[in-house]
């Protein structure tokens, strides 16, 4: 669980970034889980878009995603998920201490 701090750390570290997968109409399925749980482990910290056409609501959206790749998710802003997982072999991101 991260801290309130660590979530506004990581909310600047994702402000640059572009987003790299797109939920649509067929929403989220097990495929597109499997990529994002690659990624995620690539580069700890993503951001995907949801598209206009998809039918599910956003929120449920995020929960799914971050449910199904195990991960925190640190920010969800209009339709863009910010979604963080730290790396098990190639850690980059050193998060703020608590307190």
């Amino acid at each position: 669980m991260l801290t309130g701090k660590q979530k506004r750390f990581l909310r600047s570290e994702a402000h640059h970034l572009s987003a790299i997968f797109q939920v649509g109409k067929g929403g989220v399925n097990e495929h597109l889980i499997k990529h994002i749980e690659e990624a995620i482990e690539t580069r700890e910290l993503i951001k995907i878009s949801i598209l206009q056409n998809c039918e599910d609501d956003k929120q449920e959206v995020a929960e799914q995603l971050a449910k199904g790749t195990k991960s925190e998710l640190v920010q969800l802003i209009g339709l863009t998920i910010v979604l963080y997982k730290p790396s098990v072999n190639n850690r980059k991101i050193v998060l703020p201490t608590r307190g």
